[in-house]
């Protein structure tokens, strides 16, 4: 069995749309798709991440907007290969233009679906945003590949990417993929990567979280 470990986007859920999709996708395969509601700091995010890459190991990282800005950051540190879909690299201008009281888009298993954005989190967005890139090993430059809406108005780092990583693919969608886009475009790329790129032998040790948060 292979596990993906889906990373939603700022205003998602575990139970959004590409989570669902891409569950739904691979219900009949040996592939199995973890998305958890992630916190809404970015540190608790990242150390969330970090655990279930520690207890499940997955094979592979896919993220959505916020979500593969947290999984750029994490992918070289623990060593997974990851697909980003429509990257958000500048979180902290998206918040900026937010402040003040809102709601999550998909449900949440808690069951609280408001939250404030403040300048507090926008200062921790900033704060990682400026060493977002600096954990990125050369020999793993090729194990990120990143998947851009062609219609995205919202986040569009392609050219960011491309900087950093070799594999850029596009598909002909906005930048919260459908049902329809999760698996015509995504899955496949999954699947691809799945194959290429073998399972890491070693988990993230507890230590490691504690070390990378606080950096």
């Amino acid at each position: 069995m292979k596990t993906v470990l889906f990373l939603h986007g700022f205003y998602a859920s575990g139970s959004c749309v590409p989570a669902m999709a891409l569950a739904n996708a691979f219900a009949n395969s040996n592939i199995r798709v973890i998305a958890p509601d992630l916190p809404l700091h970015p540190t608790k995010a990242i150390e969330l991440i970090q655990k279930i890459c520690y207890e499940e190991k997955p094979n592979l990282l896919v993220g959505n907007s916020c979500g593969s800005f947290y999984a750029q950051f994490l992918s070289s540190k623990v060593d997974i290969p990851t697909l980003l879909g429509n990257p958000h690299f500048q979180m902290s201008l998206f918040l900026k233009e937010r402040i003040g009281k809102n709601s999550y888009k998909a449900p949440r298993r808690d069951g609280n679906q408001d939250f404030i954005i403040d300048e507090q989190l926008i200062k921790e967005f900033e704060e990682l945003e400026a060493i977002q890139f600096n954990h990125i090993n050369p020999f793993h430059r090729d194990k990120v590949w990143g998947l851009f809406g062609i219609k995205d108005t919202l986040a569009n780092f392609r050219d960011l990417f491309l900087t950093h990583y070799d594999q850029a693919f596009s598909f002909p969608g906005n930048h919260t993929p459908t049902e329809e886009e999760v698996k015509k475009w995504y899955v496949p790329l999954i699947e691809e990567m799945l194959l290429i790129y073998k399972k890491p032998e070693n988990g993230t040790s507890d230590t490691e979280i504690n070390r990378f948060v606080e950096e």
